[in-house]
C-alpha cells in the first residue's frame, strides 16, 4: 500500500459526496488500485484513511498515553512528546508537509476555529471525553513547517498530597501550603511555562472549604479543581468581523457580580491585573492567579509591566499589590517540576519586593513574618 495510492483514495473521498464508511473507503481503494487489492492492503488503507479524516490521526496513541501532557509536531518526521519523563522525540512520522496542515485544518475546524492562509494561526480547545485539549498551530510562511502544539489536561489529577508524594515539595512545605489556604491569604503561583503553575493552583484551590465559591476567570478553561462551589469564566475572542470580544478585564468585573468568596485569575496576562488587585483589596480575600516570570523578585516588576497595559503608574501598582497579595509560589523545571520558592510580599521606600520565606529547602528570613501573618488570621505558624 503506496503513499500514491492512499492520496489518490483520499482525494476520491475527498471529491465525493457520500457518507465515508469502510465499505466505501474498501471500494475507492479497490477502484484507484485498478486491479485485485489483497485485505491487508485494504485494512492498511483504512488504517491510513482513519487516521486522515477521523481524531487526531497518527497523534491519536501519544494522547492517550496518561503520562503525556504535551504533543509537539514541528514538522513531517518530527513529532515529540512531553510527560513525566521529560520531552522526547517520538517515531511517529507523517507522509509529508501537507499531511500535517491538513490535520490542523481538521482540528482547527473541529474547535470552531479558522486556519489558513488568510489567518495561519489558531488557538482552541478539541472536543474530548475524558480529558482536554487545547489546540494551537501555525502555517507557514509564519513557520517554517506546519507546527501543531496539543496538551492535555486531564481532570484534576494531582491534589497537594499527590503533589508532595511527586516530589514536588515536602511535608513541611505541604503543611504551610495547606495553612497558607485556610487562612485565606492571597497568592500568585510564578514561573515560566510548563513548570506546572496551573497544576499547583488546582492544587491549591481543591484545598479551599467547600463552603466556599470560587470564582475563576480565564483566558483558556485550563483549572479542574475538586471543588463543588467552583465558577468558571471562559474570555472569547473576536470572530472573523472583529466584533464579540470578552476580554479578561470584563470577566472579572462580571466574576465579582456572582458572589464569589474566593476570585481567581487563571493567569494573569495583561491589564486584568488592575481588576484583580480591585478585588482583593475590597474584601475578596484568599484569591489567586498564575503569572510568568523567570523568580519570585521578578514578580512586581512583571506585574508593574502588565498595569501599564492598562494605564495603571508604577506607585499606585505597586500601593494596591502590597495591600492586595501576600505570598508568592515559584515553580521550576529541573526537569521535574518543583516547588522552588515561596516569598513574601513587603513594601519598601522603593516599592513592593519578595522576601524570602523558603527556598531550595531552606528556611528564609521572612519565616517569621509569614508565621505572625498566619498566626494573626488564627491559624497555625509555619
Amino acid at each position: 500500500m503506496t503513499t500514491d495510492l492512499v492520496e489518490r483514495v483520499r482525494k476520491r473521498l475527498a471529491r465525493g459526496d457520500v457518507d465515508i464508511s469502510p465499505a466505501v473507503v474498501a471500494n475507492a481503494v479497490r477502484e484507484e488500485a485498478g486491479g485485485v487489492v489483497g485485505h491487508a492492503d485494504v485494512l492498511s488503507a483504512l488504517t491510513l484513511l482513519r487516521q486522515e479524516f477521523v481524531g487526531v490521526g497518527p497523534l491519536d496513541p501519544l494522547l492517550r498515553d496518561p503520562a503525556t501532557t504535551d504533543v509537539l509536531v514541528t514538522g513531517p518526521h518530527q513529532v515529540w512528546v512531553d510527560g513525566a519523563g521529560g520531552l522526547r522525540r517520538t517515531e511517529v512520522r507523517f507522509p509529508d508537509e501537507g499531511a500535517v496542515r491538513r490535520l490542523a485544518q481538521r482540528l482547527a475546524m473541529s474547535a470552531g476555529r479558522r486556519l489558513d492562509d488568510a489567518q495561519p494561526y489558531v488557538d482552541g480547545w478539541l472536543p474530548a471525553a475524558d480529558s482536554h485539549v487545547r489546540l494551537h498551530a501555525v502555517l507557514p510562511p509564519i513557520a517554517e513547517h506546519t507546527c501543531l502544539s496539543l496538551r492535555i489536561l486531564r481532570p484534576a489529577a494531582h491534589g497537594l498530597q499527590d503533589l508532595r508524594a511527586l516530589g514536588t515539595f515536602g511535608d513541611e512545605v505541604h503543611d504551610l501550603l495547606c495553612a497558607i489556604v485556610t487562612a485565606r491569604l492571597a497568592f500568585l503561583v510564578s514561573g515560566g511555562t510548563g513548570t506546572g503553575k496551573t497544576t499547583l493552583l488546582s492544587a491549591l484551590l481543591g484545598q479551599v472549604p467547600p463552603g466556599e465559591r470560587i470564582v475563576c476567570v480565564e483566558d483558556a478553561g485550563e483549572l479542574m479543581p475538586h471543588h463543588p462551589q467552583f465558577a468558571r469564566l471562559v474570555a472569547r475572542p473576536p470572530n472573523i468581523e472583529g466584533a464579540g470580544e470578552v476580554t479578561l478585564r470584563d470577566l472579572v468585573r462580571q466574576g465579582l457580580r456572582m458572589r464569589p468568596d474566593r476570585v481567581v485569575v487563571g493567569e494573569v496576562r495583561g491589564a486584568e491585573v488592575i481588576e484583580l488587585l480591585a478585588a482583593l483589596n475590597t474584601g475578596h480575600d484568599g484569591g489567586a492567579g498564575t503569572v510568568h516570570a523567570n523568580s519570585p523578585a521578578e514578580v512586581p516588576a512583571r506585574l508593574e509591566a502588565l498595569a501599564a497595559v492598562g494605564g495603571l503608574g508604577r506607585e499606585a501598582l505597586h500601593s494596591q499589590l502590597a495591600a492586595a497579595v501576600h505570598v508568592v509560589l515559584h515553580m521550576r523545571r529541573r526537569p521535574e517540576r518543583r516547588l522552588t520558592h515561596i516569598g513574601l510580599l513587603a513594601r519598601t521606600a522603593d516599592g513592593v519586593v519578595v522576601r524570602p520565606v523558603w527556598a531550595d529547602g531552606e528556611w528564609g528570613p521572612a519565616r517569621d513574618q509569614l508565621s505572625d501573618l498566619l498566626a494573626d488570621r488564627g491559624v497555625e505558624p509555619c
